[in-house]
């Protein structure tokens, strides 16, 4: 039994079975900034007065300890490289702190203390979680394209495995809707909500 849990490498690891996985890497940066005004609305950001902010561009922002944590979807998303962690500066200065500011006065002077970069592993046929048998190759099982959703299905996804490897099916949750069937077939599964 092979678990492909690779996360943006799936698609490395299904090719060494011989297989595909419409997944692969999208870098994301996050920004850790100081600010030197309180934002309206916040008392201290160590009492937690701000919440989490989401701007309609898709910049978020939240309190960090005593600094704020940033990031965006950047407006060119494509597939980087599997070792390419280098952060994208000009995210920041060209789409984020223009985005803050215009929210908050707060925000205008703010500096990075410390930022990095990760990976999704972006499933490009519907952005949702894979999981679940290769319908040929039957001891070959997905759990991969979570789209920056793993913290939230992962532990689904690792019941769901389990229970396929245990008891050879779903048990307490099926998870048949978001199995490889649907990549084969070419039929995305579209959130109906998204909050």
């Amino acid at each position: 039994m092979i678990v492909n849990a690779s996360g943006p490498r799936a698609a490395l690891m299904a090719r060494m079975a011989g297989l595909d996985v419409p997944v692969e890497p999208r870098k994301r940066t996050l920004f850790v900034f100081d600010c030197a005004k309180t934002p309206e609305g916040s008392a201290t950001v160590n009492q937690g007065r701000l919440p989490l902010m989401i701007d309609p561009s898709g910049v978020f922002c939240r309190p960090e300890g005593r600094f704020f944590l940033s990031g965006a979807v950047p407006e060119d998303d494509p597939a980087v490289d599997w070792d390419d962690f280098e952060p994208r500066w000009h995210e920041f200065e060209d789409m984020i702190w223009p985005a803050l500011a215009h929210r908050s006065a707060g925000f205008e002077a703010i500096k990075v203390v410390n930022q990095w970069a990760g990976h999704y592993d972006f499933n490009t046929l519907d952005h949702n979680l894979i999981v679940g048998r290769h319908p040929q190759v039957r001891n070959f099982v997905f759990a991969n394209g979570f789209s920056g959703h793993g913290l939230q299905q992962g532990p689904a996804a690792g019941r769901g495995v389990s229970e396929l490897i245990i008891y050879g099916g779903y048990r307490t949750l099926d998870l048949s809707e978001v199995g490889y069937e649907r990549i084969v077939e070419n039929r995305p599964f579209l959130e109906k909500a998204v909050i």
